[in-house]
């Protein structure tokens, strides 16, 4: 299968980068901090979604905001040791000029580029929670990265491994490529779905980026 497109559009945590163990670790003392139990925990969808949003499902509204800068200090805290890069990232990364692909992460900025950081990834364009009104699984995050880099979000791939981003993909018109990096494949509604991006390679061409397959 091959993708052609003029922008690459691609999730953090779970895509380019694993973080999960840091994110278990941070909020499950978050939420004990705050005595929420884990049950109720459970219950809400955490993973691709702004922390301003979870905290606002789970407390009230005068708690939220010390709640939230509670939780941004114990993931900046945790990052050392606890970001990896996936298989793949380094390399198909590499491989894209920098104004053709963008980092669009429900992390506020100051924790994106701590994660960011720690494995070496430096976008050109950042797009962050900070950035934005409405997060994943509206298509807000998605549509501004588009815009930043000039490019008809029909003609942007977005890469995402949470069902959350991949609706935000599919609102703003975008292809989308899932990967099975934290949940299973049949979990993953795309255009297409791989393991990581190992499986995938990029080339460049006067008309954009090609993407395939390699199987």
């Amino acid at each position: 299968m091959k993708i052609h497109a003029e922008a690459l559009l691609f999730d953090n945590d779970g895509t380019l980068v694993s973080s999960l163990e840091s994110v278990n670790r941070c909020w499950t003392r978050w939420y004990e901090e705050y005595g929420i139990t884990a049950e109720d925990f459970a219950r809400i969808e955490l993973h691709g979604r702004p922390a301003a949003e979870i905290a606002a499902d789970l407390l009230p509204a005068d708690l939220v905001p010390g709640a939230l800068a509670r939780i941004e200090q114990l993931e900046v805290e945790d990052v050392p040791g606890g970001v990896l890069l996936l298989p793949g990232t380094a390399e198909f990364l590499a491989s894209l000029p920098a104004d053709r692909w963008a980092v669009v992460t429900s992390a506020t900025r100051r924790l994106a580029e701590a994660r960011l950081g720690e494995v070496g990834i430096r976008p050109k364009t950042l797009i962050t929670a900070d950035d934005i009104t409405r997060g994943k699984p509206d298509p807000e995050p998605y549509l501004l990265a588009a815009r930043e880099l000039g490019v008809d979000p029909a003609r942007c791939v977005v890469f995402e491994d949470a069902p959350a981003g991949l609706q935000a993909g599919r609102a703003a018109g975008m292809t989308t490529v899932a990967l099975a990096t934290t949940h299973r494949s049949h979990e993953l509604d795309a255009d297409l779905v791989v393991e990581n991006l190992s499986a995938l390679s990029a080339l460049v061409t006067v008309y954009g980026v090609e993407i395939s397959d390699r199987d």
